[in-house]
């Protein structure tokens, strides 16, 4: 919430009321770390034994945040905020944390990013790294979404062949009426034929399948549903999908790839080394399989098959970091950082305050 909109709310002047929690409320101005909050912001009181680490695009900035999973995303949650992701100038920032701290640290959550990854094992080498297993779904349905997108630019390319026959065929009518009307005066004076004249901005209506939908239509609106699973769609929905996959086979195939995946980390059950086989199981299903897209999403999910298992020990992510970053939305330099030094809790309930709570958002 602004001070302009407290303003109203309490009939006073949002401006001045911002100025002085600026000035005086937020104690920004007796604050040590004024004058490099442009570009960091640390807080090693907010360290943890559980960290999370992401990286997040603030007023055309990106910023690495480094959060304590343990303070639930609530004040004092915050450790880090450096300007960049590159591992030269986050961990110069993140080397200032006492030794003793950065040791004490067990586990860190990241997404796939090697940057990250670097950061991590350098600042905390007694750490174990966990990927977070939403961006590694978000790997394979890139891949399905790369399927449909192939599909969708032959269905454009096939629309627009139509249109241009069409136009073709039209031109050839008009050009026969033409000549045969030259040649046969007598027979067109004052006479229509008994048909409707030929328009010639008629607008072009492409094939239309069972449901209504184009096929550009169909995959064009069924982008959303094949992020999620069958259970949460609508009856429409399901309608459009039994019609997608019946034309489309392969991207069924890259559809049920991608759930059984989601199964694994849904299962709150599976252990570090049953999750190993199962994992191993999807392997050979994408074997068996000629989509190059889902063998990348496979090589990728392989090339770091340690650190995604990592997460079936705590079922650890990184929403709560992720969830930070949105609510930081203002600058680093912005009086209201100051309060992440307090150790003040908000009220409310957030994303990580148990742990495999957000495994819906798989």
């Amino acid at each position: 919430m602004t001070a302009r909109c407290l303003g109203k709310y309490y009939f006073t002047d949002g401006d001045t009321l911002g100025r002085c929690y600026k000035e005086s409320l937020s104690g920004f101005r007796q604050w040590g770390q004024s004058g490099h909050a442009e570009d960091w912001v640390l807080l090693p009181a907010n360290m943890g034994e559980r960290l999370s680490i992401d990286e997040s695009s603030l007023q055309d900035d990106l910023f690495t945040f480094l959060t304590n999973k343990d303070g639930h995303c609530r004040r004092g949650s915050l450790i880090a905020a450096v300007r960049g992701t590159k591992s030269e100038e986050v961990l110069d920032i993140l080397l200032r944390i006492p030794e003793e701290s950065r040791l004490k640290v067990k586990e860190v959550t990241a997404d796939l990013s090697d940057t990250m990854a670097a950061i991590v094992h350098t600042a905390f080498p007694n750490a174990t790294l966990t990927l977070d297993c939403f961006h590694i779904m978000k790997r394979c349905i890139d891949g399905v979404e790369e399927i449909r997108l192939r599909y969708r630019r032959e269905a454009q390319a096939e629309q627009h062949r139509f249109e241009l026959e069409r136009r073709k065929r039209q031109r050839l009518r008009a050009a026969r009426r033409r000549r045969y009307r030259k040649e046969h005066p007598k027979n067109y004076k004052g006479k229509t034929r008994g048909r409707k004249p030929l328009r010639k901005n008629e607008k072009f209506r492409p094939p239309v399948l069972g449901n209504g939908d184009t096929r550009n239509e169909l995959l064009k609106r069924s982008r959303y549903a094949l992020t999620q699973t069958p259970d949460k769609w609508s009856e429409r929905q399901k309608a459009r999908m039994r019609l997608l996959f019946e034309l489309y086979p392969k991207l069924k195939e890259a559809y049920d790839i991608t759930n059984r995946l989601r199964a694994i980390f849904r299962s709150s059950t599976l252990s570090r080394e049953e999750a190993k086989v199962k994992f191993h199981d999807w392997y050979r299903d994408i074997n068996k399989c000629t989509l190059r897209e889902m063998k990348a999403a496979r090589d990728a999910v392989r090339s770091r098959e340690e650190e995604i298992l990592n997460y079936f020990i705590d079922h650890s992510t990184n929403a709560g970091t992720e969830w930070q970053c949105c609510r930081h939305s203002h600058h680093p330099s912005h009086p209201d950082t100051v309060q992440e030094s307090h150790n003040g809790f908000y009220k409310g309930n957030f994303p990580d305050k148990n742990r495999g709570q957000d495994r819906d958002r798989i």
